[in-house]
């Protein structure tokens, strides 16, 4: 089905998941998005950074401006790739996915960057929780399916 308004072809348009996925879920995607999470950046340090091959990050980068997850914005001769609003927002989707990282990619002992706040702590974990603050897991809740 397509996205009349984007022109996507949703893998699956009722799934809040699989349309995110659709959107940024590519690991060129992800990884720009961490990195621009650092500040604005340039095409020249996101492909320094990287190490993307310059067609694909051109296409990357395109792509998640086209979907408002990146802006762009003039900075000298050249320009910048800024988070938008959108893209922001996926701070905590980044920060999921470097703790399920830290718990199920390494080995024990094994070397890694660590997020820390300000202040240099730890950042605590990211847990779901019940309107009521109860912790949640796969067993405590359901996907409302659209008929």
């Amino acid at each position: 089905m397509a996205d009349t308004a984007s022109g996507c072809d949703w893998t699956d348009p009722t799934c809040p998941v699989a349309r995110t996925i659709d959107l940024v879920g590519d690991r060129w995607s992800l990884l720009i998005v961490r990195d621009a999470m650092d500040g604005p950046a340039s095409f020249t340090e996101f492909h320094r950074r990287l190490g993307i091959a310059r067609n694909i990050l051109s296409d990357r980068l395109r792509r998640l401006v086209d979907h408002g997850i990146l802006s762009t914005a003039p900075s000298g001769k050249r320009h910048v790739y800024e988070l938008t609003e959108a893209g922001r927002d996926l701070f905590t989707t980044v920060v999921a996915l470097r703790q399920w990282g830290e718990r199920h990619a390494f080995a024990d002992g094994e070397p890694r960057s660590r997020l820390v706040d300000a202040e240099g702590r730890s950042v605590a974990e990211l847990r779901p929780r019940s309107q009521d603050g109860d912790p949640l897991t796969t067993g405590t809740t359901r996907v409302e399916r659209v008929v």
